[in-house]
């Protein structure tokens, strides 16, 4: 029914019509001029590697003579044909912002992202404040500029706005009170990157509908004597790379709500607070890059809410607490780059939901636990660099789902666990510099997906068998005890660009014009082994660098002395 009376208010009220066509024609007109202000350039999307965006011109869809309304990127008012809406963030916008923007021209914009383009270091334009309805602003990393004249202006006018995001906008010497007066209804605040100075405006805490708060990498900014308030509803909060102090950092507890909190890069003269152990709603807990003096307290498996652990590279010593066996929501655990020392604990075998743990530069030691084959979820184990001994327990072939095993430069021996059929999802093993010894265990060969295999400085001994899979990009078993002839097989590795055998017992003759079926092959040490090279071309082998040392060269052709042989 609904259609049918909007149809009949056009045909008995035609003004109607005409009012709608106009207003929708004049915002093509402002968007389509604005488009034209600026040139398409990929190099100009930061988007990369950033979850959840894709970068494309949406830009592209935008025809004249077409209804905008229905152009990627735009919303509108379907009762009026108002543009209400603009989202152009990761559009590969290149050049400067216009002060007259015939942007300007929508004033019903209540959401305008421009975020992750390249607008050249262009002064942000005050007519922003003209946008009085505007409940989201994302300029993120898209070279403005900003004065504190220019920003008092835009903040002043904006008070409805409930989202903003000014991240890696330059603002030197803008002093944080600038954003004292913003909207009680405000409700994300992102100022990271931007190079605030000053004190931070304490009422900024207060703001009753407070959601989200992103001040990092704002070494120059000032959090004291600030104190958390316990009626803030932050849920989301990070001051990573700025400085505070303990004062500040032993109120975080009144933050009964905050999901998602970000302290890396500062320093916590007391060790980890006890204050952080206590939010009971934390999900996700990120202090990467900052310097503790002492270890983590058993209280860390008071987060029993956590999903995502990140205390890498902060100076970290004394045990890793029994007591993380106790998150089990746990699905990403980082404690890699700090001095732990001591057994890694049987209890990590409790986090079934695992799918990361990195424990790598780290003084670990003893055997790796059975129970880590607990984990059926994990995708990556990163144990290297460590002090970890005894043999690599059978349980570890529990893992089918796991992509990267790097256990390299411990004190590991005996042989792997094997079993054909085991990992069938391995992109990277590393079990460099180890005493591992034995024969190649069987799924080696038969990993359908593996691209990398580095088993080098070990006890390995036996012949090298033929590989199943084709996807090999990288083979290191330099350094071994290896035995016999190479198999054919490696000659099919269309992506091969690294093959080290050196300083094994490999014997046979090669035809080396059989490295011209590997067309992406760089680097190839076959040297200190008692093999046999003969060719009579080399025209197609594209290697950078070839070591033949102690190889049997007598039927090779001459012109290849320029080479590292």
């Amino acid at each position: 029914m609904a259609p049918y009376l909007f149809l009949c208010l056009f045909l008995f009220f035609p003004h109607l019509y005409a009012s709608f066509s106009s207003s929708g024609s004049h915002s093509c007109s402002s968007l389509i001029q604005f488009k034209d202000s600026f040139s398409i350039t990929e190099d100009a999307s930061y988007c990369n590697g950033i979850a959840g965006l894709k970068s494309y011109p949406k830009t592209n869809s935008w025809k004249e003579g077409t209804d905008c309304c229905s152009w990627d990127g735009v919303t509108c008012d379907h009762l009026n044909a108002h543009v209400i809406a603009l989202d152009l963030s990761c559009s590969w916008l290149y050049g400067n912002f216009p002060s007259n923007s015939t942007l300007f021209l929508l004033p019903h914009l209540q959401k305008l992202n421009l975020a992750y383009n390249e607008f050249n270091l262009s002064e942000i334009p005050s007519e922003l404040g003209r946008f009085t309805s505007l409940l989201y602003l994302d300029l993120s990393s898209t070279g403005f500029v900003g004065d504190k004249h220019a920003l008092e202006g835009l903040v002043q006018n904006l008070t409805e706005v409930r989202h903003l995001f000014l991240d890696g906008m330059e603002m030197a010497s803008v002093n944080a009170h600038v954003f004292m007066n913003l909207s009680s209804s405000l409700r994300s605040l992102s100022l990271a990157g931007c190079d605030l100075q000053g004190k931070f405006p304490k009422n900024i805490f207060d703001l009753p509908n407070l959601n989200l708060l992103n001040l990092g990498d704002n070494q120059n900014l000032n959090l004291d004597p600030l104190k958390l308030n316990r009626s803030s509803n932050l849920e989301h909060l990070d001051l990573s790379w700025t400085s505070f102090s303990t004062e500040f950092i032993d109120s975080v507890d009144n933050l009964q709500a905050l999901k998602y909190l970000d302290l890396s890069g500062n320093s916590f003269f007391q060790g980890l607070s006890v204050s952080i152990t206590n939010l009971s709603c934390l999900e996700q807990l990120i202090i990467s890059g900052a310097n503790f003096f002492g270890g983590l307290p058993d209280s860390v498996g008071n987060l029993v809410s956590l999903k995502f652990l990140d205390l890498s590279y902060s100076n970290l010593s004394g045990p890793v607490p029994k007591s993380l066996g106790n998150l089990l929501q746990l699905t990403h655990l980082d404690l890699s780059g700090n001095q732990l020392s001591g057994q890694i604990p049987r209890s990590l075998g409790n986090l079934l939901q695992l799918t990361y743990l990195g424990l790598w530069q780290n003084q670990l030691s003893g055997q790796i636990p059975r129970s880590l084959g607990n984990l059926l979820q994990l995708t990556y184990l990163g144990l290297w660099q460590n002090q970890l001994n005894g043999q690599i327990p059978l349980s570890i072939l529990n893992l089918t789902q796991l992509e990267y095993l790097r256990i390299a430069e411990n004190a590991l021996k005996g042989s792997i666990p094997d079993e054909v059929t085991a990992f069938p999802n391995l992109i990277s093993l590393d079990l460099t510099n180890n005493l591992l010894s034995g024969a190649l265990p069987s799924w080696l060969y038969t990993s359908p997906s593996l691209k990398d295999i580095k088993l080098s400085q070990n006890q390995f001994s036996g012949h090298i068998k033929e590989f199943q899979s084709k996807s090999l990009e990288l083979i290191e078993l330099q350094n071994n005890k290896l035995q016999g002839p190479l198999p054919s097989s490696i000659f099919q590795f269309l992506n091969l660009t690294k093959l080290n055998l050196s300083s094994n017992n490999l014997t046979g003759v090669i035809a080396f014009s059989m490295f011209s079926n590997l067309p992406n092959l760089e680097y190839l040490d076959l040297s200190y082994n008692s093999l046999s090279l003969t060719s009579n071309t080399t025209s197609s082998v594209n290697l950078t660098s070839l070591f033949l040392s102690s190889c049997n060269l007598s039927e090779f052709p001459q012109f290849l002395k320029g080479l590292k042989v």
